[in-house]
């Protein structure tokens, strides 16, 4: 396999991407310490913010890196036959408060995939559900053309 092209994506193309996809993987970073999740999202193009439900037991790994108020970086990436897609995203996360939300929020949570809870050992009412808006100080896309041989 050879790079044939990499070009930067427009800030159209970066939205579109985001928009028509809708899991990515959560890099947190405090110190020296990282912690990497796969995560589904709602994207709004008008204001460019990210929407994650994040679930986590009270004791979890999950749950002590996002109460640190971590570095985070979000990597959405596709490959479609010979070109490779990629976004990041990097910031800090914001928790909001159920109470707080306003109607356009909650039509972009609603745009998130719901959290799996059968892959969780412990019951429903033993995960903490907390909501997150995400607004990446810089984001940027990467298209790669690549050819097989």
């Amino acid at each position: 396999m050879s790079i044939d092209q990499e070009t930067e994506m427009t800030e159209a193309e970066i939205d579109e991407f985001l928009r028509r996809h809708e899991t990515g993987v959560l890099a947190l970073a405090r110190g020296d310490e990282p912690y990497a999740i796969p995560i589904s999202y709602g994207y709004d193009t008008d204001d460019r913010t990210f929407y994650m439900r994040l679930v986590s037991t009270p004791e979890s790994e999950k749950r002590r890196f996002l109460a640190s108020s971590p570095e985070a970086r979000l990597v959405v990436y596709d490959e479609d036959d010979s070109v490779y897609r990629s976004i990041v995203a990097t910031g800090t996360l914001e928790e909001i408060e159920p109470g707080d939300l306003t109607p356009d929020q909650i039509a972009q949570y609603g745009e998130a995939r719901r959290p799996l809870f059968e892959i969780w050992a412990e019951g429903k009412r033993d995960l903490d559900i907390e909501l997150y808006q995400f607004v990446p100080a810089e984001l940027s896309g990467r298209r790669t053309t690549v050819y097989r041989d």
